[in-house]
């Protein structure tokens, strides 16, 4: 897809640099609301981040205050004068936050993979370019769709326009809740060099233990600045309380953070070499559980008196895997390899299980 409509855009140097956008998932009451903006504010950062209505996977779980909480965030503003942050998802939120003077707008991971509410959005923008508007990458890892909704919000008039990366949704079992597909942004770059492309942390990671390595590694490859989940309190979180930390662990992260100037070449190369290391942890991952499964297969043939060793199982499983292989394009003494030292492990794992 043609980017040319994105070649306007300006940095968003209002934002600092690196940008810092900290704040809790949600605005849970005044008091939660006030404590940690004046926290965050005490440590200079400039943005505050609140989501007021909450898209949620499951019915009945919180799904944010409302409009009410625009008020709060307003009174974050006299108090604190940092500029105000919140996503929207519908008409009736971009009407309802400009309304109240939010300063910057984010389009969610599930409203940008859908481009009748996206347009929605950009039409109700029209003659608003005071806002910046912030797109954050689609749930599934489609660059075109990505950039098919930064392109509406710009025909929308929009100039103060940045994208944030917050990783892909995917099955199976990840170090991270969100894949990273460091690859994605790093083209959206190419095709889009002057826009501001934000780092979300919180929910590339889903845990509060790797934000400061994906703080550092979004500084390493180049992003423009962070997005990050910060509570007064995120153990009592209402929502995504696991990913949250405190005003003062994202202190200490600041304090720590090596901002390298870096050639395009060397962001390139560390955007792979990150692609390496999470293919690797996936690997390991993945082989724990089939591990796993092993010793429960050890104890179920303990218990009915089988053979631990049945080659015609063997036979069969190395030869599907081969065919696997092969049509994925990996090499077939390679695949052997591999697949004779996994099932050399599973039988000692099931020769030593115990019931």
């Amino acid at each position: 897809m043609s980017s040319e409509l994105l070649n306007d855009i300006q940095p968003l140097a209002a934002m600092g640099s690196p940008a810092i956008v900290a704040g809790p998932c949600s605005a849970e009451s005044e008091q939660q609301t006030l404590d940690t903006a004046r926290a965050l504010s005490a440590i200079g950062v400039k943005v505050f981040r609140a989501g007021i209505w909450k898209p949620r996977t499951m019915p009945g779980g919180f799904e944010g205050v409302g409009d009410i909480g625009l008020e709060w965030l307003q009174r974050v503003r006299l108090e604190t004068g940092m500029a105000l942050a919140t996503e929207v998802a519908t008409v009736e939120h971009v009407r309802a936050a400009l309304k109240a003077d939010i300063d910057i707008l984010w389009i969610g991971a599930r409203t940008t993979a859908n481009p009748f509410a996206i347009q929605s959005i950009a039409d109700e923008l029209q003659g608003h370019d005071e806002v910046t508007v912030l797109v954050k990458n689609p749930v599934n890892p489609d660059l075109d769709l990505w950039l098919g909704a930064l392109q509406r919000i710009r025909n929308a008039g929009i100039t103060r326009l940045g994208a944030v990366h917050r990783g892909f949704s995917s099955a199976g079992d990840h170090i991270y809740r969100n894949d990273p597909q460091w690859h994605i942004p790093f083209e959206l770059r190419r095709l889009a060099p002057g826009m501001t492309i934000l780092c979300d942390p919180s929910h590339i990671g889903g845990k509060r233990e790797y934000v400061e390595h994906l703080c550092q590694l979004a500084m390493d490859v180049g992003f423009d600045g962070l997005m990050i989940e910060c509570h007064c309190d995120p153990d009592h979180a209402l929502s995504d309380s696991a990913q949250q930390i405190t005003p003062n662990s994202l202190q200490t992260i600041l304090n720590r953070l090596v901002v390298r100037s870096g050639t395009p070449v060397e962001d390139e190369l560390g955007l792979l070499r990150q692609q390496i290391d999470d293919c690797d942890h996936e690997l390991l991952a993945v082989l724990t559980r089939r591990m796993s499964v092993s010793r429960e297969i050890g104890r179920f043939k303990q218990a009915h008196n089988l053979r631990i060793v049945q080659p015609a199982r063997y036979q069969d499983v190395i030869k599907a895997r081969l065919d696997e292989g092969k049509r994925l394009g990996l090499d077939p003494d390679f695949t052997q390899r591999i697949m004779q030292a996994i099932h050399e492990e599973s039988v000692r794992q099931q020769l030593t299980t115990k019931n």
